[in-house]
C-alpha cells in the first residue's frame, strides 16, 4: 500500500501522525521512541505500546516488545494533556457540495499543531458536521477572527488552492490600532519581509519588496482608529508586521511589536483586533463570482468585560 496514505482513522476529527524511522540498529521500537520524543515520558510510550495505540505501516498494533522496523513508517495519535477548551463558537456562513465556508472565532487554532489538537476549527467541524475529509484552502492565524475556506471534496482542492497561489482571491481584514496624525491615508505599504532569525516574528530588511498592503480608515475614536487592510500578497504575519512598521501595531497583539510573555492558556479577556472580513473570488468550478463575510465586529471603544470574539 502507498504509506503516504494512513492506514488507520481519523480519532474524533483529528487525523493521525506518523513518522518515517530512519536506518538503525535499535534494540527495540520503545528505545527509538524514548530517545526520539525526549520530552515525551517513557512511561508514555510505554503506555501507548501495551495499548496498542502505535501502528505500523499496516495499520497493525506494535507491541511493547516490537523489533525496531527501520526505514518503515510508524503511526500514532498525537495526545496534548489537559488542553484548554476554547469557549468561542465557529460559524458556517456557507455549504454546497465542494466548499465550506467558516467564521473563526479568535483564539481558535485553524488546525492541530502544538497545544492545540482537538481545539482546532477543522476538527470542530470535522466532528460536529461529519465530514472527515473537511480540509483548509488557506489558513488564519489562531489569534485572528474570521472568513475561512474549506474543500468538501478532495478532487476539487487544487482548484481552490490555486486561487490563492495566483492571486485571484481578495481578502479584506480590518483592524483596531492607534491613530497617527501624520499618517496620510489611504496608503499603500510595500516591503521585504524576512522571518528573522532569533524567532518565528516576522520583519522588515533591505530588497525589494515581497509584501504589499492597502490600508484606509474607516472610523477613529481618540486615540485609536478602525482600518480596513487589503493584502495584495500573503506573507507570513504580513498585517501585523506592515501595522507596526507604520508606528500602528495592532491592538493586543502579543508578537508584535514586542514579543511579550505567554497569558495563561484560558485567559480569553484580549483578543487580537483582527479580524478577516470578507473574501472574494471567481468560482473555478461553477465560474460563479462568490463573496462571503464575517458576522463578527472590532469594537473600536469596547465597553469593559465585553469580550469582542
Amino acid at each position: 500500500m502507498n504509506q503516504r496514505v494512513s492506514p488507520i482513522p481519523e480519532r474524533a476529527g483529528v487525523a493521525p501522525s506518523f513518522l518515517q524511522l530512519p536506518a538503525g540498529n535499535w534494540p527495540d521500537l520503545l528505545s527509538f521512541l524514548i530517545a526520539h520524543f525526549a520530552h515525551i515520558p517513557a512511561a508514555v510510550w510505554r503506555a501507548r505500546l501495551q495499548n496498542g495505540e502505535v501502528f505500523d505501516h499496516l495499520g497493525r498494533p506494535h507491541r511493547l516488545d516490537s523489533p525496531y522496523p527501520a526505514n518503515r513508517r510508524i503511526w500514532y495519535y498525537r495526545e496534548v494533556p489537559d488542553e484548554v477548551a476554547v469557549p468561542f463558537a465557529a460559524t458556517v456562513l456557507y455549504r454546497d457540495a465542494r466548499l465550506l465556508v467558516a467564521d473563526k472565532p479568535h483564539f481558535l487554532a485553524c488546525i492541530p499543531g502544538g497545544r492545540h489538537l482537538r481545539e482546532t476549527l477543522l476538527g470542530r467541524l470535522r466532528r460536529e458536521l461529519d465530514l472527515p475529509q473537511l480540509t483548509p484552502i488557506h489558513r488564519l492565524d489562531r489569534e485572528t477572527a474570521g472568513v475561512m475556506l474549506f474543500c468538501i471534496d478532495p478532487a476539487h482542492r487544487a482548484a481552490y488552492q490555486g486561487l490563492f497561489q495566483t492571486r485571484e482571491v481578495r481578502k479584506t481584514y480590518e483592524a483596531i490600532a492607534p491613530w497617527r496624525d501624520d499618517l496620510a491615508l489611504p496608503l499603500t505599504h510595500r516591503s521585504r519581509l524576512l522571518e528573522r532569525d532569533d524567532c518565528f516574528r516576522m520583519h522588515e530588511v533591505a530588497g525589494e519588496a515581497n509584501s504589499e498592503t492597502r490600508v484606509e480608515l474607516i472610523a477613529r475614536a481618540g486615540a485609536l482608529a478602525h482600518y480596513r487592510l487589503s493584502p495584495l500578497t500573503g506573507r507570513k504575519h504580513q498585517l501585523r508586521a506592515h501595522l507596526t512598521a507604520l508606528g500602528i501595531p495592532i491592538v493586543n497583539d502579543p508578537w508584535y511589536p514586542a514579543l511579550l510573555p505567554d497569558k495563561a492558556a484560558d485567559d480569553f479577556s484580549q483578543p487580537l483586533q483582527l479580524l478577516a472580513r470578507s473574501i472574494a473570488f471567481t468560482d473555478p468550478v461553477s465560474g460563479e463570482a462568490c463573496q462571503f463575510h464575517s458576522e463578527r465586529r472590532l469594537l473600536l471603544a469596547p465597553e469593559p468585560g465585553d469580550c469582542q470574539t
